[in-house]
């Protein structure tokens, strides 16, 4: 029984090495290939509140672009909202798309209790298919992604951010 016990402990470890091992290098290559998939804005196709189609296609070329993953319910996507709104003025230059997996009707009681229905250059889309975290490697709310006016990432950022910060990497 100790002659047995002898081989299966060890090989018990061996295993469990080789697992995790194999894990980090898949979690190490998927950062790198969302990385690179990132770089630019990639293709994308949500669906707007009037139930049409909003892809990369509906962008603005020429304009930096903010991406902004939300809830609804979540409270600090409420005051980063709340930040942006009230320094709306200082966003004419860009265009923000509010993201979120939430149903249509709700992403439109949000949109409207920050007053920000009504801009072309905001846009709220629902993520039906909930892509948008996968594609960005997003695991956290709120979180930004932030483009330049040739589609280039600046940055990722998550959690809540001070409109100043956002402002500063969006201007060139």
């Amino acid at each position: 029984m100790k002659k047995y016990l002898k081989i299966f402990i060890p090989l018990v470890f061996i295993s469990l090495v080789s697992f995790l091992g194999y894990k980090i290098v898949t979690k190490i290559n998927y950062k790198k290939e969302v990385a690179a998939n990132i770089k630019t804005i990639p293709d994308f196709k949500y669906q707007n509140l009037q139930g049409e189609s909003f892809s990369n296609k509906n962008l603005k070329k020429g304009t930096p672009t903010l991406f902004i993953y939300f809830n609804s319910e979540c409270e600090y996507c409420n005051e980063e909202t709340k930040m942006i709104q009230e320094r709306l003025n200082e966003f004419n230059r860009y265009q923000l798309v509010f993201v979120s997996f939430e149903k249509p009707e709700l992403i439109k009681t949000f949109a409207q209790k920050y007053n920000l229905l009504n801009y072309d250059n905001i846009h709220f889309v629902c993520d039906i298919k909930v892509s948008f975290a996968t594609t960005f490697d997003i695991q956290s709310l709120p979180s930004l992604v932030l483009y330049d006016k040739n589609q280039q990432l600046i940055e990722k950022i998550k959690g809540q951010t001070k409109v100043d910060a956002i402002l500063k990497k969006l201007t060139p």
